[in-house]
């Protein structure tokens, strides 16, 4: 291991030069003695990984609970996002006195491997080259993601995590964890996810990747060397992917089909909708803030996620013999997660004689609901923390 650089190297961007390199916050350099092996056979190392933490570690290094963030999440889960200037993504859940208080527990959460907050992805340079990865990055999974926490914690000299807890993608490393290092976990929230990508979501991921592909500006991934982005296709994947993360009920109950500061049609292709304005307003945001490449990595991992393949087909098999504590969480209007994937998951950890409980939560707010100020989410997430941390202790004191 080595000791965190301070200025760890980053792509040239131009136009991103004051956005997505504007990172702040810890590193550590992993990798160093011995290279990361991918699930593709490819090696990474040295590379970096940003991360922030919250709270104290306890001097039996027993109280660390790991965030696993989601698709188009990053490390900032509490802290204000040094590009957007707005608060973290979990800000209502993590912190003193919080679901996962912060006088209680040392909360680490890390940018995932192909990210573009920090952590080495496609937008770095490349060593080989002295120029940027773009597609000659390796293609990364949620394996090799969770590969890449394991040696975080090693480099903070933690051996188990009390939790490893996260939604969707986040929820994805959380299962991973479960089933590869169950030594090193004693408790796991996977919360609005699945064992394996569904037909579906796999078919919305190509979409969006090749909405990017299709910009001219993409120039087959070599964008950053060109000094050019592929904000177009990149707003555009993001547009689509954030109609998956609501609901129905709930576009309807925010925008229905009122007009957009305007009385009546406008008879032409400008956003007459007040929903197509505030699509176009997170596809342009978006894009100050994420790198195109990045998304076409991330959504893939995503994509070759599946522990029923991972275990001979036995999705039980994936957590035979495990220890861990599992609390799943569902919503009833996530259409992109639905219940019936996490009750998948909750029927194997019954096969495989796990301790597990299963909660889904009545709302109409939809995938996004783990973001959202969602209390019955809140309190059941907060009982079963409290209800593993006093089992923890007590296994601790024995």
């Amino acid at each position: 291991m080595s000791a965190e650089p301070e200025n760890p190297a980053s792509a040239p961007d131009p136009e991103a030069g004051a956005s997505i390199a504007a990172t702040a916050g810890k590193r550590a350099l992993l990798g160093v003695d011995a290279p990361l092996r991918l699930d593709s056979g490819a090696t990474l190392g040295p590379f970096t990984v940003a991360y922030e933490t919250y709270g104290t570690l306890d001097s039996l290094k027993s109280n660390a609970v790991l965030v696993c963030h989601a698709l188009t999440g990053d490390h900032y889960a509490a802290s204000t996002h040094p590009v957007t200037g707005k608060p973290g993504w979990w800000g209502d859940l993590i912190g003193p006195g919080k679901v996962i208080d912060t006088d209680r527990f040392f909360v680490i959460c890390s940018n995932v491997l192909g990210g573009c907050m920090g952590t080495t992805g496609p937008r770095d340079l490349n060593p080989a080259t002295g120029r940027p990865y773009g597609l000659d990055f390796p293609v990364i999974t949620i394996g090799d993601m969770v590969r890449a926490q394991g040696l975080l914690l090693d480099y903070l000299g933690i051996e188990t995590l009390f939790c490893a807890i996260g939604g969707s993608m986040g929820g994805m490393q959380v299962l991973q964890w479960a089933s590869a290092c169950p030594e090193r976990l004693f408790a796991a929230v996977p919360i609005a996810t699945a064992a394996r990508h569904s037909a579906q979501n796999i078919a919305f991921h190509e979409v969006g990747r090749q909405a990017i592909m299709a910009d001219p500006e993409w120039r087959g991934g070599a964008y950053l060397d060109a000094g050019t982005r592929p904000r177009a296709g990149l707003a555009v994947a993001r547009m689509a992917a954030h109609i998956t993360y609501l609901s129905e009920p709930a576009l309807h109950r925010k925008f229905g089909r009122r007009l957009q500061s305007r009385e009546r049609l406008g008879f032409s292709f400008d956003a007459d909708f007040q929903v197509e304005s505030y699509l176009r307003h997170q596809g342009s945001s978006f894009v100050e803030r994420f790198d195109a490449n990045s998304y076409l990595y991330i959504t893939r991992a995503m994509d070759y996620f599946d522990l029923w393949e991972a275990n001979g087909g036995s999705l039980p098999k994936a957590f035979e013999g495990t220890k861990t504590r599992f609390c799943v969480v569902s919503f009833t209007s996530d259409w992109l997660f639905p219940t019936a994937e996490n009750r998948k998951i909750v029927h194997a950890l019954n096969a495989a004689a796990a301790n597990v409980s299963f909660v889904e939560i009545e709302t109409d707010k939809g995938h996004d609901a783990f973001l959202l100020d969602e209390p019955e989410f809140h309190s059941t997430v907060s009982g079963f923390i409290s209800s593993a941390w006093a089992a923890r202790q007590k296994a601790v004191r024995a």
